[in-house]
């Protein structure tokens, strides 16, 4: 039997490291811009810290979807690292509560570039048939800076001050660009920048080949958006000192299953993978919010990161699998525009009803376990092939 050619090709390890810097540049101030927006006077607008961001970002989209499909990949993942590079010179700068919430609405930009096109490159790069495990091992770096940030940021915070945390998410953003600027262009036949590119039709903003993927993300993440909007408030009250402790406990567990959920899925198809997901997800949320302990938050973060990792490669390589070759990039951005979507309801949502009430708190969290067990349902009832 011939041995299966190996997917780690140097440029797909770079993309892959390149996107946890990426991550790590704009989620290591997560855990500290609400305390942040109270100082600036601002406390009552904390939901709006991120559903402005993915606000920009869902907005963005179609157009990155479209540029990817274009003008090609590399040149839509330098716009995403650039935006994220210069918001954070711009943070010390915006020190009123109008101007930081603009420039959140700014740095939304970068996370509705980047990750679209990663995806469309890393489709480009590996065969069909090891799809979902390229795709979770870029997820798993992803991922990596998803907790890596969080608890540097706090760490940042903590010692320093919120000038260097700003500074310090800029160059970590410079790395990143630093590690693709030399990457080949894996679009084969790209396009110039000309003003026909920013033509829009009503078909370049949704692949609707891929709204069964799109249904499930959105349900998915709405609790992503609850968990980004009020965990830091959460586990200070429950005695954690690190902000950020949920997210490295979350991201060590979704590492544990990213390899080898991505890699079941190839073999035994999207739809049971995704399914066992949504029952751990569902499980995840139950504890989280039955537990007030910092215990059972960190055991919910535990479970909560192993549906993530199960559910976050499937659900991409099942969007691939159902996307047009050539239109790869529209059709990750069609499920990227639900994932914003989910996040940016659940995080101005909770936020609203959240209003410091931490009792509120577990009714938000079985809210979002509610939000997942509709997508259980549909899988149930949405019969697909086994990619």
């Amino acid at each position: 039997m011939n041995k299966p050619p190996s997917i780690y090709k140097t440029r797909f390890l770079v993309v892959c490291i390149s996107s946890l810097f990426f991550s790590a540049s704009f989620n290591m101030l997560i855990p500290e811009l609400p305390a942040y927006l109270s100082i600036l006077g601002g406390a009552e607008y904390k939901g709006l810290i991120i559903s402005l961001f993915t606000l920009t970002a869902a907005i963005s989209r179609p157009f990155s979807g479209k540029l990817t499909d274009t003008i090609g990949r590399k040149p839509v993942m330098i716009i995403g690292v650039l935006v994220s590079l210069v918001c954070g010179f711009l943070y010390p700068v915006m020190i009123t509560v109008s101007g930081f919430l603009f420039l959140r609405l700014l740095h939304g930009f970068s996370t509705g570039f980047s990750p679209t096109a990663i995806a469309a490159y890393v489709a480009d790069s590996i065969p069909k048939d090891r799809l979902g495990e390229a795709l979770g091992i870029q997820g798993l770096c992803f991922s990596a800076g998803l907790a890596l940030g969080p608890a540097l940021g706090s760490f940042i915070k903590l010692y320093y001050s919120f000038n260097v945390l700003f500074y310090s998410s800029s160059f970590i953003a410079f790395v990143s660009f630093l590690l693709i600027i030399n990457l080949r262009e894996s679009l084969l036949k790209t396009k110039f920048m000309k003003s026909s590119i920013f033509q829009f039709s009503r078909h370049d903003f949704f692949a609707k080949e891929v709204l069964p993927s799109a249904t499930v993300t959105f349900f998915t993440y709405i609790a992503f958006g609850v968990i980004l909007t009020i965990i830091a408030d959460w586990s200070e009250h429950l005695g954690i000192i690190n902000k950020g402790t949920f997210f490295i406990v979350f991201t060590l567990s979704s590492l544990c299953v990213r390899f080898i959920a991505g890699k079941t899925s190839d073999i035994y198809g999207r739809s049971i993978v995704i399914k066992m997901g949504l029952i751990v997800l569902i499980l995840s949320l139950l504890i989280i919010g039955y537990f007030n302990n910092s215990i059972g938050l960190l055991i919910g973060s535990g479970f909560y990161g192993l549906a993530m990792g199960v559910l976050s490669p499937a659900l991409n390589a099942w969007t691939i699998d159902m996307s047009h070759p050539d239109h790869r990039g529209k059709a990750m951005a069609t499920m990227y525009i639900s994932l914003e979507v989910g996040i940016g309801l659940g995080a101005f949502f909770s936020g609203w009803y959240y209003q410091d009430d931490m009792y509120r708190i577990p009714i938000i969290i079985y809210t979002c376990a509610l939000m997942a067990v509709l997508a259980f349902v549909y899988m149930l009832f949405k019969p697909i092939s086994r990619h």
